[in-house]
């Protein structure tokens, strides 16, 4: 293999790493601080290509508003669903939260792919590339700007994340109701509305990722399923509920991918992740970067 043949592998694993680790984080979030492990999180990526798609046919918004657009339909479909259904869910439920919520998050998931179906039908609905060119990175190798900028979207994203939840009141609210829920409360800090905030945020990050990608991965009903898996691999290899850690996780996950489309092909990029996947469950169960969660020992 020769050294710009591993250049390329690299490169091209982390400018897809990106969209992986803004997805992982959004789903790290949930289950850090709600205990959710939310199977409907691939959902919100298709919502997010769909606003974006709409918002560019339809009212000719430019990419980056359509984009941002794309986040606050997240955000606001996020408050929705937790309001009307995880915090009833919460009051009523006290025993087997973790199942109860995989549970209800599969069936949502299942609810809102066939309401885009119904809605839009089977048709794939893309547009032309938000940004025209391509940089060249070494004599043979060259990359679309397209997928340079959703790449740099997704970092700019993530880092005004990580400051808003180091350096902001609320977000130190999350993260202590993340460590320590009883102690959060003790202190004055609402559950109620950290727990729709955090989860309108997850959906938020997963709207911006699907806004981001629609250029160059077609909106249609079952969309989500693939960032869906990407992101899971990326959750369950750094440790259950590790925010920090999602983001190279995701650049991990990017550059497995592409060196496994190098060298065994198209079509073995979920095969080699699924087994990488068993073996981390079967030999380091906490993550490679994982500490305990209280998602897992709390029921």
């Amino acid at each position: 293999m020769a050294f710009t043949d591993l250049f390329d592998v690299l490169i091209t694993g982390i400018l897809r790493g990106g969209i992986y680790a803004l997805m992982a984080l959004g789903l790290a979030l949930v289950f850090g601080v709600m205990n959710i492990s939310n199977f409907a999180h691939g959902e919100f990526y298709m919502i997010g290509a769909y606003v974006a798609f709409f918002a560019i046919k339809a009212f000719g918004l430019d990419p980056i508003p359509a984009i941002v657009v794309a986040g606050l339909a997240g955000f606001v479909m996020g408050i929705v669903i937790e309001k009307g259904i995880f915090y009833s869910l919460r009051r009523r439920s006290k025993e087997e939260w973790v199942m109860n919520t995989f549970l209800v998050t599969v069936g949502l998931s299942f609810i809102i792919q066939n309401m885009a179906f119904i809605l839009w039908g089977a048709t794939y609905r893309g547009t032309d590339a938000y940004w025209k060119g391509t940089i060249q990175i070494t004599p043979g190798m060259g990359v679309s700007v397209d997928r340079v900028v959703s790449f740099l979207i997704a970092i700019v994203t993530m880092a005004a994340f990580w400051l808003f939840l180091r350096r902001t009141q609320t977000g130190r609210a999350i993260r202590a109701v993340s460590q320590e829920e009883r102690g959060a409360t003790l202190v004055g800090i609402n559950l109620n509305n950290i727990h729709t905030l955090t989860f309108a945020l997850s959906c938020m990050l997963a709207g911006v990722a699907g806004g981001s990608l629609l250029s160059i991965t077609q909106a249609y009903p079952a969309m989500g399923a693939k960032p869906l898996l990407a992101s899971w691999l990326v959750v369950i290899m750094v440790g259950l509920g590790n925010v920090s850690g999602s983001i190279i996780g995701g650049l991990i996950v990017g550059v497995l991918e592409a060196a496994s489309y190098y060298f065994l092909g198209a079509g073995w990029q979920n095969v080699v992740s699924l087994i990488v996947l068993i073996l981390i469950l079967l030999f380091k169960p906490s993550g490679l970067l994982g500490t305990e969660v209280k998602g897992v020992l709390e029921r």
